[in-house]
């Protein structure tokens, strides 16, 4: 069995230093993978959706900001040679997917194939309106996203024209490394999980205790025995991570 470890790295209570620590000391030990979140900005007062709190509120304070992760994760790829670095996660229709697909290639090409890219629809509105983009078919957005990014990763010339995003004959390189960049949907809701089983390579689970995974992942294996079409879509559930 493999272990990965999460990592909530926030300023000012994580350094350099500390980073360097984390990556080598996780190496040394035989950690299979180390996963960053993501937040670009926090707020004193929000709706309290944070959907892995009875009491809806997310576990940090406003002013303990969370390290951008790509970046992050080229630091620690920098620092390590065998751990696998993900993202736990990355809030993918908040971004722009070409940016996006060009930093997430740019790292696994930097780390020699290492990179697990963890995406989620996100869950605060307000982070939503902070950087300007709309809230509601976030789900849709991200279906959408995912596509653009596969094809930049895998084609010579890109083309993708959607609801929400169009792209005209695109090149882009490097290539990552690895010849299919997992992708690991997370979240827990219907939705999510329908979406881990018909275009992820993994689903991304948090804050369960190990009796709760196998009910989750028994929902997980009904989806994908009911999953129909073309993808990269997993053959057996497991967390984070199934069998392409």
């Amino acid at each position: 069995m493999d272990f990965g470890l999460f990592a909530a790295l926030a300023a000012p209570y994580v350094t350099t230093e500390g980073l360097i620590a984390l990556g080598t000391e996780a190496e040394a030990h035989g950690v299979e993978s180390l996963w960053v979140a993501e937040h670009v900005v926090l707020f004193d007062e929000y709706a309290p959706d944070y959907p892995y709190d009875e009491n809806g509120r997310f576990p940090a304070t406003a002013d303990s900001g969370i390290l951008e992760p790509l970046t992050t994760l080229a630091f620690l790829a920098g620092q390590t040679s065998t751990v696998r670095l993900g993202t736990g996660i990355l809030l993918l229709p908040q971004r722009n997917p070409v940016y996006t697909a060009k930093e997430v290639a740019n790292v696994d090409w930097l780390s020699d194939g290492r990179v697990d890219l963890g995406i989620g629809v996100g869950w605060q509105q307000e982070e939503f309106a902070a950087v300007n983009v709309s809230w509601p078919k976030r789900g849709k957005r991200t279906d959408e996203y995912i596509a653009v990014m596969r094809s930049l990763w895998t084609e010579d010339t890109s083309t993708f024209h959607g609801e929400f995003y169009e792209l005209d004959k695109a090149r882009m390189y490097p290539k990552p490394t690895q010849a299919h960049l997992p992708i690991h949907i997370g979240g827990e809701s219907d939705a999510a999980m329908a979406r881990a089983a018909r275009l992820g390579d993994g689903w991304y689970t948090f804050n369960r205790l190990p009796e709760d995974v196998g009910p989750a992942l028994a929902r997980l294996d009904e989806l994908l025995s009911r999953t129909v079409g073309p993808g990269p879509t997993c053959r057996s559930a497991s967390v984070p991570t199934c069998t392409p």
